[in-house]
């Protein structure tokens, strides 16, 4: 992976100059946290060229699959970074980013465990300092858990709850980027579990 044009493997120095530096244009930029294999960052890139998509993850295993996909299409609008989450505000300048998805995150079960929970006001006061006014975020998840503990978050921060649903398969995807699949969802699905999801802004 480290002959790979579209991975970072540790801060490429691009704070605030994304798109010109490694973009070349001025297309937004959505970031999929936690990535893994990147499935929803190359989905959503496949979707809307005119957009930019950098995934997230710790595990470079995981995120090789993706960044091996997006050069093989080719998929020029997709990069992918192996950094820890609480340390992006190092990676990206204020109002840099204009959405961030967080697909199947891991819920963090024992309640000692929340601040670890990618929608817990920890990395909320993370994501204010790069998300953009206006910008959004989607959670999609299988845990209800997490789909509650997140609108409890919401209520309590008195964010701005756009849209959320407890089972997106009962009717009409209000997005079609929901459409993708993970692999974990697609584990999820086969055991007859519900998909759920939010949209949110922090301001």
């Amino acid at each position: 992976m480290l002959a790979f044009d579209n991975v970072y493997q540790g801060n490429p120095g691009f704070k605030g100059h994304w798109r010109e530096e490694t973009f070349n244009n001025n297309h937004p930029i959505t970031l999929e946290l936690a990535c893994g294999k990147g499935e929803y960052t190359t989905g959503m890139a496949e979707r809307k060229f005119d957009g930019n998509y950098i995934g997230i993850d710790i595990k470079g295993a995981r995120i090789y699959t993706g960044a091996k996909l997006a050069l093989t299409k080719p998929l020029p609008n997709v990069r992918f970074i192996r950094a820890q989450i609480d340390h992006l505000p190092d990676y990206f300048d204020q109002q840099e980013i204009d959405e961030i998805w967080i697909t199947f995150a891991d819920p963090h079960i024992p309640k000692r465990s929340a601040k670890r929970r990618l929608t817990s006001p920890k990395f909320i006061n993370i994501y204010r300092k790069f998300l953009k006014s206006g910008g959004t975020i989607n959670l999609k998840t299988d845990s209800d858990l997490l789909y509650n503990y997140t609108l409890e978050i919401i209520e309590e921060l008195k964010l701005n709850l756009i849209y959320h649903n407890n089972n997106i398969y009962a009717g009409e995807l209000v997005d079609d980027r929901l459409s993708i699949k993970t692999f974990y969802e697609s584990k999820h699905l086969a055991d007859n579990r519900t998909i759920k999801y939010i949209k949110y802004q922090l301001d």
